[in-house]
């Protein structure tokens, strides 16, 4: 008999997309340093945020004038795959998987899919009704931040049937909001934080109604972790 890993391997839907960004993230950089498209594929990455990134104009075609033309309407998803740099984007795929695997204890993929989803649309949603300028948002961080939430609505509900302080489970976006205000303060204010908060919100928001069996079945399944 053999013996079972005490590592829960990580969600495939959660690999599929952090690869998904890598390979992005490893074409642009390449092209960037000169390795891939010659002299032209310097400007590949500002290419690649014109074509794919969000912006409150995209909100302002969709809502105000009905334009529903499928290469407006898949910006509200396909900016996560486009980031400003290498860093911008590892530190993005590392949220995502640390927390996908986290999140992917209790939820199945179909959930985790669904959250990643809607957190990227809400977040786009949420800051091209709010942000006045037309700045573009890209990276993966709103979809990472809606597996926060995931998180954070598992850690909160497990907290609560062990009769502690449910406070406790927003810690993790405490310190991240805190690590963006410091961010803030030292190199000017940044209003992607607008779609990350609403990208955690979403997933927290999500998590209970797409465990499996709603839930009462969420926490069934956290008492047996």
């Amino acid at each position: 008999m053999q013996d079972q890993s005490p590592f829960n391997p990580l969600p495939p839907v959660i690999v599929v997309l952090a690869l998904a960004m890598v390979a992005v993230e490893a074409v642009l950089g390449l092209a960037q340093a000169g390795f891939l498209g010659g002299p032209e594929g310097i400007g590949w990455r500002l290419e690649a945020v014109e074509r794919f990134a969000f912006a409150p104009r995209v909100a302002e075609l969709v809502f105000e004038r009905g334009v529903l033309a499928p290469e407006v309407l898949m910006r509200f998803v396909s900016y996560v795959f486009v980031h400003g740099s290498l860093g911008h984007a590892a530190f993005g795929v590392v949220i995502l998987l640390a927390m996908g695997k986290f999140a992917g204890e209790v939820l199945d993929g179909v959930a985790l899919a669904v959250i990643v989803v809607l957190s990227a649309v809400m977040g786009a949603l949420v800051f091209g009704v709010t942000v006045r300028a037309n700045i573009p948002l890209y990276g993966s961080y709103p979809a990472a931040y809606g597996l926060i939430g995931a998180y954070t609505a598992i850690v909160f509900v497990a907290l609560g049937r062990a009769g502690e302080r449910q406070l406790a489970a927003f810690r993790l976006i405490g310190i991240l909001v805190a690590i963006q205000l410091v961010f803030a303060a030292l190199f000017g204010a940044d209003p992607s934080w607008i779609a990350d908060l609403s990208g955690f919100v979403t997933g927290f928001v999500l998590t209970p109604l797409l465990a499996p069996g709603g839930w009462a079945a969420l926490m069934r399944r956290i008492r047996t972790r």
